[in-house]
């Protein structure tokens, strides 16, 4: 496993980032792993050399963090490990229990932080943009954090280029704590950050960390059609999301250029399509999330993989820009 820079930082971490949105609680999601379950997939990391680990308060409400925290802790090593965690979405009912304001971002920091079991969080992001909430007030909350030594970098997720310009300029304005990282929506079928948030994180060197690389398992092949029983996984059957991402008439013939490249390399479709995204000059490290231990042997192998210019262009050609913005901010991932 190669470690690379998290954009400009100083920070050091694994050239593929565990997600751990699949474990914690399989009440919150039937795909979710529990604990006694997800445990050999932190060690099979650990073993790879992979030091990057991707959670959020409202996976599992609060359990993922809670698994990531203790599996890490019994069997990794804290000094050299990067832990990330996400905040915004409501994890109560309550008018205070979401968004980015001072209070709900003060208060989800210390829940955060007690759940992981850790004295701080390596990488705090924010889950959504909060357009109730002014700049400011998010970005003065998120550097009171770091000045306390509860937080060590800031990132964000999701949004549009023009929004993160905003943030990073106030930040920079007022001398505080500035984000290193973008975790966007980023595979194959969705190639819409190459317009504007791309360039954008190359220019102001943030390190770009794409979630749902595979497009949820289309271009791993384990789905066969949106809605069509014959998807292979749990996910596939109740996921739901994917119906709204992954509706574009070119998305068969990418998904078929991903598997004439994969034959023709004699791997798996999900490494060739990890590959890919690994291969961008702006990515620092995919997010992989996996419930099986085959599907996180394949995205260590794609670590070796180089594509070459035939096979880029083949897999790129089919791509037609995407109708809808909504793949900016999707509800939930």
């Amino acid at each position: 496993m190669d470690y690379v820079r998290l954009g400009r930082s100083g920070l050091q971490v694994s050239e593929l980032c565990l997600g751990c949105m699949s474990f914690g609680s399989s009440s919150w999601r039937s795909w979710v792993l529990d604990a006694d379950d997800a445990e050999p997939f932190f060690r099979r990391a650990l073993d790879a050399g992979i030091n990057f680990f991707d959670t959020a308060d409202i996976y599992s409400m609060g359990a993922s963090e809670e698994v990531t925290g203790r599996l890490l802790r019994e069997h990794g090593d804290r000094d050299e490990l990067v832990i990330a965690t996400k905040v915004h979405l409501p994890m109560g009912d309550g008018p205070n229990m979401g968004g980015l304001s001072r209070k709900h971002i003060e208060q989800a920091c210390e829940a955060s932080l007690r759940r992981l079991g850790v004295d701080v969080i390596d990488l705090y992001q924010i889950h959504r943009l909060d357009a109730e909430t002014p700049p400011e007030e998010i970005l003065a909350a998120l550097d009171s954090l770091v000045q306390k030594g509860k937080v060590r970098y800031l990132g964000a997720s999701s949004m549009y280029a023009w929004e993160f310009a905003t943030l990073l300029s106030t930040s920079e304005r007022e001398g505080w704590a500035r984000m290193v990282s973008m975790q966007d929506h980023y595979n194959l079928l969705a190639r819409e950050s190459e317009v504007e948030m791309h360039p954008l994180c190359a220019y102001e060197g943030i390190g770009v960390i794409p979630w749902s690389p595979l497009a949820r398992g289309h271009l791993a092949g384990t789905r066969k059609g949106v809605g069509d029983e014959s998807n292979e996984t749990t996910r596939g059957r109740t996921d739901g999301l994917d119906r709204r991402l992954y509706t574009d008439d070119s998305d068969t013939a990418i998904i078929d250029a991903v598997r004439a490249v994969a034959d023709r390399h004699g791997r798996p479709m999900a490494q060739i399509a990890l590959a890919w995204v690994a291969a961008s000059e702006v990515v620092t490290a995919p997010i992989v999330g996996v419930t099986k231990l085959e599907q996180l042997d394949d995205a260590i192998a794609a670590t070796e993989i180089e594509l070459t210019d035939d096979d880029r262009s083949e897999l790129e050609a089919p791509y037609v820009p995407r109708r809808s913005t909504e793949l900016g901010r999707p509800s939930l991932r």
